[in-house]
């Protein structure tokens, strides 16, 4: 029986256009962020299953690729639970196993620390447009750093990087886990049923307001608190200052330095940015990940329906592995789905090198040969990149071929040429 030459279903092999994008970008990634300060780490693609497993990743935590244990470690007959068969999982995002890099090697990293990481993640997902199983991250993040600093920081790093990429009015959407709870306690919610809420909330763009109060009211909570609680949305839609609004009405329930800090992030930003994004105050903003402790953030494109990247701040997840908290935050760029709108709108990589491809005649060798991979030899050496390969029979399609790589200069070397 023949093998099966497809990938596995949400996963893709990557063609040479698209990987040539790909390099691009991440060049371009690298080197921007370079210029803010981050650098570059790498950790392993699997992780310890307690890591993944400790309720700090939200939904992706039902998401894991699980890796079961080997050899004489692993007994499925006598097997009672999880643990007896899995001890490792595939990372589901960056996040975590860049908090037990730093958990582990604190001593010997600056503070702050400001890190870049580019890798695979797996997800057991759905798989769908711009949604794969693996799939490339990037993120930044400031471990060490208490202040309003690290946002504004991060903001900015990645929405220069987008600029190099040529996206314009793109809105960077801005909202604080402080300001959301605020407005469940204002509203009369039990603490403990916040982040259910927040998750009915998150839908809103999807199932519109009416949509969110008919859930709540369906699912036990008490119609004058949910009432209450959208009547801020409602209020905040009349206005043209939502942040002034919502300000004003969480006064007792939401500490003035958070309200300063944040309002302090968004005025920085916009006094330091260019004219292709602007920042926007979403109150709706929840993000799934239930490690985050304060501002949240996320990139929304008009090219691509959903969000394009996202991160926040969470100042208590180094706090799980070695006991004492540390403040950090990150951003991370949807890597995948810039990679497809840029292919999709025709994308070419620009100010690449000068490209020549030679084609060589069957029977050419010997001395002939060798004086040929001399000069292409040479001309690398000048800094032009240089292809030598056989000449095909159909030296039509092969040249539309090689064209569509970027060569545009061809040198076709024929045997009889050769011996006069």
């Amino acid at each position: 029986m023949a093998l099966n030459k497809k990938p596995v279903n949400g996963m893709k092999d990557i063609l040479p256009e698209e990987m040539q994008i790909r390099d691009y970008v991440m060049k371009v990634i690298r080197e921007t962020y370079g210029k803010f300060g981050f650098t570059p780490i790498e950790t392993p693609c699997m992780e310890n299953i307690e890591n993944l497993s400790s309720k700090q990743g939200g939904e992706n935590e039902k998401l894991i690729f699980k890796v079961l244990k080997r050899g004489a470690q692993l007994n499925l007959e006598t097997a009672k639970a999880e643990a007896d068969v899995v001890d490792f999982g595939m990372r589901y995002d960056l996040t975590v196993p860049l908090v037990r890099y730093y958990s582990n090697h604190a001593n010997e990293l600056p503070s702050p620390f400001k890190a870049l990481q580019m890798g695979n993640v797996w997800r057991a997902d759905r798989p769908q447009k711009g949604r794969y199983r693996q799939f490339m991250q990037c993120d930044i993040d400031i471990l060490g750093e208490e202040s309003n600093l690290a946002e504004i920081e991060l903001i900015l790093a990645t929405t220069t990087t987008l600029g190099k990429l040529g996206f314009q009015n793109f809105e960077i959407r801005i909202n604080d886990r402080r300001i959301l709870k605020a407005m469940a306690a204002y509203s009369g919610f039990d603490e403990a049923d916040y982040d259910h809420i927040f998750i009915t909330l998150d839908k809103m763009d999807k199932i519109g307001i009416e949509g969110v109060e008919r859930e709540l009211i369906e699912e036990g909570y008490d119609r004058g608190s949910v009432e209450k609680y959208l009547a801020l949305f409602k209020g905040m839609n009349q206005t043209n200052d939502t942040l002034a609004f919502i300000e004003e009405k969480m006064t007792g329930f939401l500490d003035e330095d958070v309200k300063a800090g944040f309002r302090e992030i968004i005025e920085s930003v916009n006094t330091t940015k260019g004219d292709y994004f602007k920042m926007v105050f979403d109150p709706t903003l929840v993000r799934g990940m239930s490690y985050y402790t304060g501002t949240i953030f996320e990139i929304a494109m008009p090219e691509f329906g959903g969000s394009c990247g996202g991160g926040g701040r969470y100042d208590k997840m180094v706090g799980r592995f070695t006991g004492r908290d540390v403040p950090a935050c990150g951003f991370s760029i949807g890597f995948e789905r810039i990679i497809l709108i840029l292919m999709e709108s025709g994308f070419k990589v620009p100010d690449q090198s000068k490209k020549i491809a030679y084609l060589i005649e069957k029977g050419v060798s010997g001395k002939a040969l060798c004086d040929i991979i001399a000069k292409a030899q040479k001309e690398r050496q000048d800094g032009t990149q240089v292809l030598v390969a056989r000449m095909n029979k159909n030296k039509k399609f092969q040249k539309e071929q090689l064209t569509e790589e970027g060569y545009d200069t061809f040198r076709q070397f024929y045997k009889e040429d050769l011996k006069n």
